[in-house]
C-alpha cells in the first residue's frame, strides 16, 4: 500500500454519481454547554483593558481586531474533524482565535477554552453563543449535500 492510499483510503468502488443518494447527517460534531470564561492574563492590566462583562481590548493590538472574549464548551465530538463546528463560528461572526489558551485547557478532556479575537461589534455579536448549542446539519440544495450551521 502506497503513501497515498495510507492517508486517503484506497480504490473503492464508487456507489453512485447522485449525492442525493447520500444520507443527510443531522448532527456532526456539538459544541454545548458554552460559556463566557475570565483568561487568568487579563488580570494583567497594562495588558488588557476591560470594556465591559466578558469583553477586553489588548492593549499591545493596534490593529481594529484587538478585542478579546474567551468562552470555554464541551465538544460532544463524532471522531470527524474536530475543527467544525468552531470554524463556522468563527466565519459566521469575522472572529479569529487569538490564543488557545494550552496551559489552561486538558489535552485529555473533551471541554475547551479559547480566547476569540474580533472587532467590537464582532464580539458584542458573538455573545450570542453563550449558553447554545452548536452543530452542523446537511441538507440537499438542488440535488448537492452541503452543510448548514446551526444555533439553538
Amino acid at each position: 500500500m502506497g503513501i497515498f492510499d495510507k492517508l486517503f483510503g484506497g480504490k473503492k468502488e464508487k456507489i453512485s454519481d447522485s449525492s442525493s443518494n447520500q444520507e443527510l447527517r443531522m448532527e456532526y460534531n456539538i459544541m454545548k454547554n458554552i460559556s463566557l470564561e475570565k483568561s487568568q492574563k487579563y488580570e494583567n492590566t497594562e495588558l488588557y483593558e476591560l470594556v465591559e462583562n466578558g469583553i477586553y481590548k489588548d492593549l499591545n493590538d493596534d490593529d481594529d481586531a484587538k478585542y478579546r472574549i474567551t468562552i470555554a464548551y464541551e465538544l460532544e465530538s463524532d471522531d470527524s474533524n474536530n475543527q467544525y463546528p468552531l470554524e463556522d463560528v468563527l466565519d459566521k461572526y469575522y472572529l479569529h482565535v487569538s490564543d488557545f489558551l494550552e496551559s489552561e485547557n486538558n489535552t485529555e478532556s473533551n471541554k475547551y477554552k479559547l480566547e476569540l479575537g474580533g472587532d467590537l461589534n464582532d464580539i458584542k455579536k458573538s455573545k450570542e453563543i453563550i449558553g447554545k448549542r452548536i452543530f452542523n446539519r446537511d441538507f440537499l440544495d438542488e440535488g448537492q449535500v452541503r452543510v448548514n450551521l446551526i444555533i439553538e
